[in-house]
């Protein structure tokens, strides 16, 4: 069983890299992100809070992502491990993950600011159907059209300068020192995300030696 925690700013890619590990290694792929959208379109009672949050740039609090993360994990659906995306996000996430799960690595997805601020803006997501895409790498046939539904492509409401500085900023000030907490703990796989993505890969997967 392989448990492994996948971190890294907005736009470095480390969603498109958890799903590569989960497709070939079986592994359950948690994406923080994907379950908050999930409460939101499904109406639940955080849904209007955490969508308030989410499209001001803002972090959810803690004590909530810690309880939509504990849910998830309980319920042990992961037989050959999972890859986490997008938690913890501080250092106090970090010290209730390690006590609460074991981890075999933590795999760092580094990129520097520019690059993250340019792929992000270049994402853009189905209104209709939900598929992602992004304008760099991954563009559609036809402009603003899914390839898959023909619904419209629209940006994230979070996806736009001043909400990206804002999430920057707090991964500098709040992850960073999370992802140091791991490396004193010996756990921590850096790969260079600016790379394309099958040499982003490659690297994970050599490093991990799977």
């Amino acid at each position: 069983m392989h448990k492994y925690i996948i971190m890294g700013p907005q736009g470095s890619g480390k969603g498109t890299q958890a799903k590569l590990l989960k497709k070939d290694f079986d592994l359950s792929h948690f994406s923080v992100g994907d379950i908050f959208r999930w409460h939101v379109q499904a109406h639940t009672k955080l849904a209007a809070r955490i969508k308030r949050l989410i499209d001001a740039g803002e972090l959810v609090p803690d004590e909530i992502v810690e309880t939509i993360i504990r849910r998830r994990l309980d319920e042990h659906d992961w037989n050959y491990g999972f890859i986490l995306d997008g938690f913890p996000r501080n250092v106090e996430q970090a010290r209730f993950f390690l006590e609460s799960y074991g981890i075999d690595h933590v795999i760092h997805v580094d990129v520097s600011h520019g690059v993250t601020l340019e792929r992000a803006l270049a994402r853009r997501i189905c209104g209709q159907c939900g598929l992602d895409y992004n304008l760099i790498f991954h563009r559609p046939e036809e402009t603003d059209t899914c390839d898959v539904c023909g619904g419209r492509l629209i940006a994230r409401a979070d996806d736009n300068e001043e909400a990206l500085a804002q999430r920057l900023d707090d991964f500098a000030q709040k992850t960073v020192p999370a992802l140091e907490l791991f490396e004193q703990k010996g756990l921590v796989l850096r790969v260079d995300g600016s790379q394309g993505r099958d040499a982003v890969q490659a690297e994970i997967r050599a490093g991990l030696g799977l």
